[in-house]
């Protein structure tokens, strides 16, 4: 009734296409009442303009009954097939989160070994030169003897050994962009599905529910932007931006597990009101 109402005094505010008559059975009027157009334009200019402000006003003055999103408005994205989108995204993207971190960890593993081959390098010292060595030196018209067995290798240099090889093996991996496509896939459809969950739960029931899931997907997307917003600082070697990396997405992990339960619970709510498709 209120809709119907402004609409009526709205159009009431329009002026007619002939606002006088007389123009139209004497035309020859046009000439002696040239003076008045000044007059007439800018009213009616004024009155199109209240006529508008009325008509953009009529959203304001629809119930909010009428404009929620659920009733069947919006066909299968009400449904449950739509709804089982965002559990079974999420799920996968938890997996691949620790799939993530492990190409993380094992890139970090190729720049901290080489740290441990310099440290080890340091504490082999060049083999002291023997009185023997120095006599079968300066005796040049002696007999050839045969050489000295090789010296038997320190822990250090058997060490040194191991993670020179071990660092060959890691770096045939290509961890390192391995990790950054893996990064790259995660926030994007990460960031995307977070949107879209809260999306969808609007579409089937008109609301959002602050809650516990809601508030730690919040915080799991923003973990994921500052996480990736570290990596120009990480790739000119700072190592507090590594370590703060590190950290965020362990939080974002642990965020992650404390948020299936309630993720559940939702699924079986899904479930008990929804309908297939």
């Amino acid at each position: 009734m209120t809709i119907t109402t402004a609409m009526l005094g709205a159009t009431r505010l329009i002026p007619s296409s002939n606002p006088n008559p007389t123009l139209r059975s004497n035309p020859s009027s046009l000439s002696t009442k040239t003076q008045k157009c000044p007059q007439i334009i800018p009213q009616q200019i004024a009155t199109l303009s209240i006529s508008a402000a009325a008509f953009t006003t009529i959203p304001f003055l629809l119930s909010p009954q009428e404009a929620m999103a659920v009733g069947g408005e919006f066909g299968l994205l009400e449904g449950r097939t739509i709804a089982l989108i965002h559990p079974i995204v999420m799920g996968g993207l938890f997996a691949y989160t620790l799939w993530s971190g492990y190409l993380g960890w094992q890139w970090r593993r190729v720049r901290t070994i080489q740290d441990e081959i310099n440290e080890l390098k340091k504490e082999v010292k060049a083999p002291a030169v023997t009185p023997e060595a120095v006599t079968a030196g300066a005796g040049a018209d002696m007999a050839a003897s045969p050489p000295p067995p090789p010296a038997k290798a320190s822990p250090a240099e058997g060490k040194i050994q191991q993670l020179t090889e071990e660092r060959k093996a890691l770096l045939k991996g290509g961890f390192r962009d391995r990790h950054f496509n893996a990064g790259s896939i995660l926030l994007g459809f990460g960031v995307l599905e977070s949107v879209g969950g809260g999306l969808n739960t609007w579409l089937r029931t008109g609301k959002l529910f602050p809650g516990p899931h809601l508030f730690a997907g919040a915080g799991i997307t923003v973990l994921w932007a500052l996480a990736a917003a570290l990596v120009p600082a990480m790739q000119k070697g700072n190592e507090t931006a590594r370590n703060l990396h590190i950290a965020l997405n362990a939080l974002n992990v642990a965020l992650f597990i404390w948020q299936i339960p309630t993720g559940f619970d939702i699924v079986l709510k899904v479930f008990e009101f929804t309908k297939w498709p």
